[in-house]
Formats: C-alpha cells, sequence, structure tokens
C-alpha cells in the first residue's frame, strides 16, 4: 500500500519536477524574432523578483532563466522567440559560457532598477527614442521634471535617462527657424513660468540648477543615459555653470564677454575643451557635436561600428554593447555623433565611425555612479525633423541601434562581482 501511494505521488509531482528543472534560453542573435520585446520579458522577470543570467557575447548576448514565473507563456505571448533546455543543457552552456578561452561570460541580473525619464508631461512617447523603446518592450517608467529633481526626487530612482533637453536653457536653439510658431512659443511661456515658480531669474539658470542636481545623483551612485541634446548640453551647463552663455533672444541679456575663457572642463562628465556657439541662429551648440560639413555622407555607407571588450574583464562595456551585429546604421540629430578630440581620455568609447573620427556611444564613471551617452536622435529614422511621424517599433523589432538602448536598463540589475586576481 505504501508503494502505491509513493508512486501515485511520484506520477503527480514528476510534471512540477520537471518543470522546475526546465530552464529557458533567449536568444539574441539572428534567430531572434523580437529583440526589443525580449528585453522587456527579462526586465519584467526580474521586477517580479525572480533572477535571470545574461550570456555575455553568446548568441548575441542571450538570457538563460528558470522556467518559472510563467515565464514561458509570456514569452510566446510576445512573440519572443525562446528555447526549452534542461538543466544539464544549462549547465553545459553555462560551462561552455564560462571556459577560460573565450571572450564569453556570465553576469546575474537581480534586481531591476527603478527607472526614470526626465521629460516633461506634455512630451508624446515618440518624443524621444527611449520613451519608444521602454514602451514598446512594455517596461514601466515614472516622468519626472525640473520640479521633481530639484525637490531631491531623484534619489528614489536608480536609472535616470534625460529626454533631449537643451540644459543651456536656449529652449533647443529652435529660435533661429521656430521663434514665431505656435509650439516655440507656447514652450518658452511654459519654461519662464516654471523658472519664476520655483525662483530662477532665467530659464538659464534653472536648468543649471538641474544639471547640479543630476549630477549630485551620479555621484552618489546613479545611472545617467543621455541621448542626442542630452549629452553635450547637459557637460557644456555644467562647465558653464557661473557663466551667462545665453544670447539675448533667450534670457534678455548679453552673453558674458569672456564666456570661452571661463568654462570649467574640469566639472563635465565626458567632454573637454570645446568651444560654445554663442549665435541664436545657429542650430549648435558647441563644436563637441561633429559639423555638418563633415558629417554629411551616403545614407547607404553612414553606419558605426561597436568595439569589442573582454567579457570577463570588462563586463560593464561588454553588456552595453551586446548585440547580434557589430556594425549599425548612422542616424542624425540634433547631436548627431561626438568628435573625438573633445572626449576626455577617462572615458570608455563604446562605438565610433570608422575612419571619421567620431564617437557614437561612450560610457564613464563619476563618484559611484556611471553615464553612458549615445549620440543621434532616433536609431530607426535617419534624418528626424520636427513634426516627422512617430517611428512605429513594430516595425523595427530586431533594430540593433535600439538595442543598444535597452541595453543599459539591463546592466545596473547585474550582481557585482570582483574582479579575479
Amino acid at each position: 500500500m505504501m508503494k502505491r501511494i509513493v508512486f501515485v505521488l511520484l506520477v503527480f509531482l514528476s510534471p512540477n519536477l520537471i518543470q522546475a528543472q526546465q530552464q529557458v534560453l533567449i536568444p539574441m542573435d539572428a534567430s531572434q524574432t523580437d529583440h526589443l520585446k525580449a528585453y522587456g520579458v527579462v526586465f519584467n522577470h526580474i521586477q517580479d523578483g525572480f533572477k535571470a543570467k545574461w550570456l555575455l557575447n553568446y548568441r548575441g548576448g542571450s538570457f538563460l532563466i528558470v522556467a518559472e514565473n510563467d515565464i514561458i507563456r509570456k514569452a510566446r505571448l510576445r512573440n519572443v522567440t525562446l528555447q526549452t533546455v534542461s538543466s544539464s543543457e544549462a549547465l553545459t552552456i553555462v560551462n561552455q559560457v564560462e571556459s577560460p578561452g573565450a571572450n564569453t561570460s556570465v553576469v546575474n541580473l537581480e534586481k531591476a532598477p527603478k527607472i526614470a525619464v526626465y521629460t516633461p508631461d506634455q512630451a508624446l512617447p515618440w518624443d524621444d527614442a527611449v520613451t519608444l523603446a521602454l514602451t514598446y518592450a512594455e517596461v514601466e517608467y515614472e516622468k519626472i521634471w525640473d520640479i521633481e529633481v530639484l525637490a531631491g526626487e531623484l534619489d528614489q530612482y536608480d536609472w535616470l535617462h534625460l529626454h533631449h533637453e537643451d540644459f543651456t536653457g536656449q529652449y533647443g536653439k529652435f529660435w533661429g527657424n521656430y521663434r514665431n510658431t505656435p509650439w516655440y512659443i507656447t514652450q518658452v511661456r511654459q519654461m519662464e513660468a516654471m523658472a519664476a515658480e520655483l525662483g530662477f531669474a532665467k530659464v538659464s539658470e534653472q536648468k543649471k540648477a538641474v544639471a547640479r542636481e543630476i549630477k549630485r545623483y551620479v555621484g552618489n551612485g546613479g545611472f545617467l543615459f543621455a541621448m542626442c541634446s542630452g549629452t553635450d548640453t547637459f557637460d557644456i551647463a555644467l562647465a558653464a555653470e557661473n557663466i551667462d552663455i545665453a544670447p539675448s533672444p533667450f534670457d534678455g541679456d548679453p552673453v558674458d564677454p569672456n564666456a570661452h575663457e571661463l568654462l570649467d572642463y574640469a566639472k563635465t562628465f565626458a567632454f573637454k575643451d570645446f568651444n560654445i556657439e554663442l549665435s541664436p541662429y545657429q542650430y549648435e551648440h558647441a563644436d563637441v557635436d561633429v559639423p555638418v560639413a563633415i558629417r554629411e555622407v551616403d545614407e547607404s555607407l553612414d553606419f558605426f561600428t561597436l568595439f569589442e571588450f573582454s567579457a570577463k574583464w570588462d563586463p560593464v562595456p561588454t553588456m552595453l554593447t551586446q548585440n547580434h551585429v557589430s556594425s549599425i546604421k548612422g542616424f542624425y540629430g540634433q547631436t548627431t555623433a561626438f568628435r573625438t578630440e573633445k572626449v576626455k581620455s577617462s572615458v570608455v568609447v563604446l562605438a565610433e565611425a570608422p575612419g571619421r573620427e567620431q564617437v557614437k556611444y561612450l560610457h564613464g564613471n563619476y563618484g559611484n555612479g556611471t553615464f553612458t551617452f549615445y549620440a543621434g536622435h532616433d536609431p530607426e529614422d535617419y534624418t528626424h525633423r520636427v513634426n516627422d511621424p512617430p517611428t512605429d517599433l513594430a516595425l523595427h523589432p530586431n533594430s540593433p541601434g535600439y538595442r543598444l538602448i535597452l541595453n543599459n536598463i539591463l546592466f545596473p540589475a547585474a550582481k557585482k562581482k570582483k574582479r579575479k586576481t
């Protein structure tokens, strides 16, 4: 009788035991149906309190996850390609990835970062590639703006993205072409009203205060990601902390005549020795960005190349560059690419345009935190312009350019490992 009971229990439990041992491999090479949704599946799985393994440089940076939390069904509902593997097959994969002779590594993903996007309430998701990517991947984020930042609310978040903001207080340098358009006039009025509400005489002073608070946040351990003009204008605002660099159409008074001589590059994150553009008519903030005359190239020849790093010794830049291709098509923005000579030597260059001295993607440390800057506006909209229609990421589920954005929301989840000596 006892044997029969044991047999019945084993028959009843065996499917559950097999399921518990089963693991899921989410490949991120060319076989993946929807790379972008795959990031969302992994991120949300971690956010639910479960763990995952990121297999760096293995099949495009694949993920290995125990088959729990209904992850198989959730992935299939999102058209994410996966393979079920046994515990022994999973162990074989891990041993292969961790073998000393391979430029691969296993990173444990344990705690999803709480995400904030610095963006105004009136901004639409397609105004910014990151909010577009997060929305498509079904990753939750919260919006914050100047009032919340200056109230100290940044410390509630682990990861911060900067909307394509102009931290110099010059409203994106749109004055030359759009000063008479209703949307520009409304934007200026809103920003001036907020500055007055917060006790600032000028919008430029308010933006500098915001930049300083973000710098403090990063120094205390925050993860910062920025694109397009949110990169160079942030550093410009830090370098010009006590200098008036806004021409009179923006703040009602002239710029400091010694503005260039007074810039303090020691205060910046990524850029050095730049000259600021003081003309209100020029759609450019400084010579950090590659000039139009130099950047112009046939679209079919415009691409940038990811650098390869040691997965075992340099896991962070390796995580940030995981992809199923090594060359990615270029794309424009107000800040399209960073001039190589303007990038600090302490910064890690992650991608550049080969043979053109143009950095597209970079990463660095400040205090206890990190920053990652990605030039350009929209990886799937080559020459994005004002009032262009939104990008539909359902048409670009395998976008390598967008993959770089989503790498950035996963690397803060990695368990920090001590370097082997």
